[in-house]
């Protein structure tokens, strides 16, 4: 999906614009680079185009915070900001990956005669 022509605008003043002259999320550590971001509703007439684009993106998969940001070619801190708004309003959801389970990492020596394999190719 190629974003619209707004969203690629990086000039400083159109960042400002896209926050509404935040700097800083209110809850910025909900977010980390590998959050997972799932979209509850869908976009609202008149809603922001930078705040339409998550929803979309969200809509059949959940999407981690820094491919969203690749997608709208926007500073991951700026996506921050507005998925802080979309949170407040109940139209997305947050989770972190799950951890592996200590059960579920491969045997060392599995790791290590594959990577033998793939140096023999």
């Amino acid at each position: 999906m190629t974003p619209p022509r707004s969203i690629r605008d990086e000039s400083p003043d159109r960042l400002y614009t896209v926050t509404g002259g935040r700097s800083r999320a209110t809850d910025a550590d909900r977010f980390d680079l590998v959050t997972l971001v799932v979209a509850e509703s869908g976009p609202a007439p008149g809603m922001q185009s930078e705040h339409t684009a998550i929803l979309r993106l969200c809509q059949d998969a959940p999407t981690a915070v820094v491919e969203l940001a690749a997608e709208l070619r926007l500073p991951v801190g700026i996506v921050r900001i507005l998925l802080c708004d979309l949170l407040d309003t109940g139209r997305i959801s947050a989770r972190h990956p799950r951890p592996l389970d200590a059960s579920a990492v491969p045997d060392p020596d599995l790791l290590e005669q594959v990577l033998v394999a793939l140096r023999n190719l």
